[in-house]
């Protein structure tokens, strides 16, 4: 158990950019995402996950700008009929790092760190977009066109409620409709 704590904890490493050691000017990076990355923060959504990340991270004198760019996909179970498939995920985050008295993270894509920091931990910002890049309602490509087979979608098609045709109404309720109507 100590050994697998260790290599997380060495994989998550990986993400802390020691941005004190580079020189002013653009620097690339490049992740490649996968479950495990997920299972460090206890994340059991995506039945897999296969995401590349390219980060451009500019250095300046007094700012560090990251581009964050996502591409692959994450499997995930459809919300209707409970089948896997491959969600795309093509995504981008700008982050605008700053150097201030206190650490102040309140603004989504400006993040002001204390001037004596010297390296930036990545990890979250991953972490949220690729999570962010997934729509809330998650649906099989198939059931959009029509295409799946499976029992619960031939089971929600029986279930369906079928329009209701009342012949008979209570003629009271027509009089009420025309009094509606007149006002």
């Amino acid at each position: 158990m100590h050994a697998q704590f260790d290599s997380m904890m060495k994989e998550m490493n990986t993400f802390i950019i020691p941005f004190i050691g580079l020189k002013e000017g653009k620097h690339q990076f490049e992740y490649q995402i996968d479950k495990k990355f997920f299972e460090t923060f206890q994340y059991d959504e995506f039945d897999d996950v296969d995401v590349k990340v390219d980060l451009s991270f500019v250095k300046k004198a007094t700012i560090l700008e990251l581009d964050f760019q996502f591409s692959g996909s994450v499997t995930v179970a459809c919300d209707i009929s409970n089948e896997l498939f491959n969600q795309p995920i093509n995504n981008e985050f700008k982050l605008i790092v700053k150097f201030g008295e206190i650490y102040n993270d309140d603004h989504d894509e400006i993040l002001v760190i204390p001037h004596t920091e010297f390296q930036l931990n990545i990890t979250q910002y991953i972490y949220e977009s690729i999570i962010l890049a997934v729509p809330l309602k998650r649906i099989h490509p198939k059931v959009i066109d029509g295409s799946l087979k499976s029992e619960v979608i031939e089971k929600l098609k029986e279930l369906e409620v079928k329009e209701i045709k009342v012949e008979n109404i209570d003629p009271r309720w027509d009089k009420l409709k025309d009094f509606k109507n007149t006002k």
